[in-house]
Parts: C-alpha cells; sequence; structure tokens
C-alpha cells in the first residue's frame, strides 16, 4: 500500500467512527465527542495517562463531553494525526518535538543535546509556564496548540558490540537518529555517523548490522526488541525532549469557559499520571533489560560530550534569537540543579543483582 493511499484510507476511516460516534450522523448529537490520538500502546504511560483524563472528563462533564483515546497509531502516523488535528478532524494527538519543530522553529530548543544539567532542571523549566507558554502558543497560525507536555525520559546511546563512553568510541559508528537536523549535527558534532530512519525500520538495521546502534529512552530498548541485539546501553543523556500533547485551535477558542476550566485541569492530571506511571516504567524497562536481555548499562563522564555539542547550542540562538531569553532562563535551573554526575548510578541496578 502507498502512503498517499494509505493517508486516505486512514481519512475515510476516520469519517466513518466521526459518523458513527454521532449516532449515524442523524438526531440530535447530545454530547460532544472528543477524539485523542497516540502512537504508543495501551499499557504505555501516554495511554493510561490519556486513560485518566478520559474517566476525569466523564465524570465532571457527563453529558456533555465524551472522551475516546485511540493508541497504537490507529488514527495514522504522529504526522498525520497532526495533521487531522490542525483540520479539526480529531481534537488531540501526542505528537513529538521533532515533528512540532516543523511547524514552529521555537520548539527547536528543545532538540538541543545537553540543553538541561539534570532532570530536575528539565522537569522545572517544563512546569515553568512563563518559559514554555510562547513556545506552546507559536502554532496558533497553524491551527493547533500545546496543552501539556509528557516526559518522554533522556535520550541515550545503544550499541551492538560497542560501549560508549567517551565521544570518540562513536568514531566510524552509523547511529539512528530521528528525521531532524538538530540530531543530525549532534552526531556530526560527536564523530558518529548519523543515520536517520523511521523508528519501525531500526530492529531490522540493527539485526542485519546496517547501523551500529541508536539513541532513545529504557523502553524503546525493551519494548521494541533493541535490547535483544544491542548489548550496551550508555547513560550520557544527551537529550531530554518531551512529547506534547496538542489541541485544535478552534476547539479550545470555542469552549465554554466553564468546560475549558475542567479540561485544564484534566490536562494537569495527563502530566501528573504520566510522569508517575513514566518513572516506575523505566524501572521496569532496566530490570528486563538486564534479567531477559543481557543488557550491560555504563555511566560515562558527561562533560566531553557536553563540550562537544556546544556549537550547536552557539548555532541555533544565532538562527534563532527568540530563543536567546528562553534559553538563558534554562540556564538558572540549570544552575539551581546542577548534574549529580553519575546520579542514575545509584540505580546501578544493585537491587537486581
Amino acid at each position: 500500500m502507498n502512503r498517499g493511499f494509505s493517508k486516505s484510507f486512514v481519512r475515510l476511516w476516520l469519517l466513518i467512527i466521526i459518523c458513527g460516534g454521532l449516532w449515524g450522523c442523524s438526531g440530535k448529537q447530545e454530547a460532544r465527542i472528543i477524539r485523542i490520538g497516540h502512537n504508543q500502546s495501551v499499557n504505555h504511560p501516554i495511554h493510561i495517562a490519556l486513560t485518566a483524563f478520559q474517566n476525569y472528563i466523564h465524570e465532571r462533564l457527563a453529558g456533555r463531553y465524551i472522551v475516546q483515546v485511540y493508541p497504537s497509531e490507529l488514527l495514522g502516523s504522529q504526522t498525520d494525526m497532526v495533521q487531522l488535528t490542525q483540520t479539526g478532524a480529531i481534537d488531540f494527538c501526542v505528537a513529538s518535538n521533532a515533528i512540532l519543530e516543523t511547524f514552529s522553529k521555537d520548539y527547536e530548543i528543545f532538540n538541543l543535546p545537553y540543553l538541561f544539567a539534570s532532570q530536575e532542571a528539565y522537569h522545572h523549566v517544563m512546569d515553568d509556564r512563563q518559559i514554555t507558554d510562547p513556545i506552546f502558543g507559536s502554532t496558533e497560525k497553524a491551527g493547533f496548540i500545546a496543552v501539556t507536555w509528557l516526559d518522554a525520559g533522556t535520550r541515550n546511546f545503544y550499541t551492538l558490540d560497542t560501549p560508549v563512553e567517551q565521544p570518540s568510541d562513536l568514531k566510524g559508528m552509523k547511529i539512528r537518529v530521528q528525521q531532524s537536523p538538530t540530531n543530525i549535527e549532534m552526531m556530526r558534532l560527536l564523530g558518529g555517523s548519523a543515520t536517520p530512519m523511521g523508528f519501525g525500520d531500526v530492529y531490522t538495521a540493527l539485526q542485519s548490522g546496517i547501523i551500529d546502534g541508536a539513541e532513545n529512552n529504557e523502553m524503546a530498548l525493551t519494548d521494541n526488541g533493541h535490547g535483544d541485539v544491542c548489548k550496551f546501553y550508555s547513560y550520557d543523556m544527551h537529550q531530554m525532549v518531551p512529547d506534547i500533547l496538542i489541541g485544535n485551535q478552534v476547539l479550545m477558542e470555542e469552549m465554554p469557559k466553564e468546560a475549558r476550566e475542567i479540561f485544564e485541569e484534566g490536562f494537569a492530571l495527563v502530566n501528573q499520571v504520566e510522569r508517575k506511571e513514566w518513572v516506575k516504567a523505566v524501572e521496569q524497562a532496566k530490570e528486563r533489560a538486564v534479567r531477559e536481555q543481557q543488557v550491560e548499562f555504563i555511566y560515562p563522564e558527561q562533560r566531553p560530550f557536553v563540550e562537544a555539542c556546544r556549537p550547536l547550542h552557539e548555532r541555533v540562538l544565532k538562527g534563532n534569537p527568540r530563543l536567546k531569553p528562553i534559553y538563558d532562563a534554562i540556564q538558572k535551573y540549570n544552575e539551581a540543579y546542577p548534574s549529580l554526575e553519575k546520579a542514575c548510578s545509584e540505580s546501578k541496578l544493585a537491587e537486581i543483582e
């Protein structure tokens, strides 16, 4: 099936379920159906959080709004879902920062490697609406806005048979990265060879040796079988990039004030639940990686990686001066919550061993 036909099929199928949700497209609509799409499984922290949102809206706005959550790309790819949210064909979806960067260059700042000194700094920045609101609202003209952020953990390198303990270890390695200019430049600065490809192709590329490794969080390592072939996971923590829940701009603008306030409370609940579930999911993924996949976790000195990527910060800020005040505000949080070198080594699976 070619991509064009696939997109048409998704839209046709969506139209069918929309009409079905309106009681056969006939009669009086007693409740507004709210459709939310994402690309994760029903066991993922994102789905668990959106289900909590679904229940919250049902409790508070029963008879007025009915929330329906569609996991596992049932409404199409992330790109498809963002486009459908733009037009109002669906109401909300979870989008990656890399996709949103194509709609607003302001999102580019979150893709910067080593932007945050620690996870504590990262969380405080993302919770500071004075920092995030200008970015979250920068896509209004595109037809959607961000309503909350979701923790996607830290992105780290994992490789087939060569541990990454310093940037020079990446020399000559073909590493899969997201299809983002920032990520490609990051790999160049670190000495590796960036190989952009769709996430669904990564396992086969690793297994066949087309690539030497990838970079992602712990759940990508385990849930997608990457740990079956990659035996070293290096906590260089080069990125802490949020996923974003976006909503249709017209829907949000036209929503009655009382309902909008309850939805805002629901968005805060999504954030809280997802972050708690993320912590549990990471612990489970690490335990599985060690016990079942025999993955070795490595905790390298981070400073050489940080220094190698510093020119990328300068280039992005020069290319988009609007980001400078936001960048400076982030540095204040970095000073307040500095990196605890090898902090995650405290959980170096001692409890597992």
